[in-house]
């Protein structure tokens, strides 16, 4: 899984490309977000545009992930959620906990509201 990062108004915006399986590429991830909140961002919108699978260490580690951000009162967005991981996210009920957006830019928008 590759990621790739932008600033936009404040905002981190991570674009990962591949699967998300579990194992050192997936938390990979978790230690971006760390890096992040320590340069003093803590609003993160995920892309999930380029993922084509997750699995449950993948999704664990997307909670991890809004986990940490939360508890510095931080937030995480997900955005262009693909069809089958849209799916998993909803057996999984956790949909409901996790805020998904069409795109990068309404989810970026969103948080800048607040």
């Amino acid at each position: 899984m590759k990621i790739k990062e932008k600033i936009e108004n404040h905002v981190a915006v991570l674009s990962l490309h591949g699967k998300m399986m579990g194992g050192p590429e997936t938390t990979a991830l978790h230690d971006h977000i760390r890096g992040l909140m320590k340069d003093g961002i803590s609003k993160v919108v995920i892309d999930l545009g380029g993922v084509k699978w997750i699995n449950s260490s993948g999704l664990g580690v997307l909670m991890a992930a809004m986990t940490t951000l939360k508890n510095s009162e931080g937030q995480m967005k997900l955005a262009n959620v693909t069809e089958k991981v849209e799916s998993l996210l909803m057996i999984t009920q956790l949909i409901r906990i996790f805020d998904t957006f069409d795109s990068v830019d309404r989810a970026v928008s969103s948080m800048s509201e607040k």
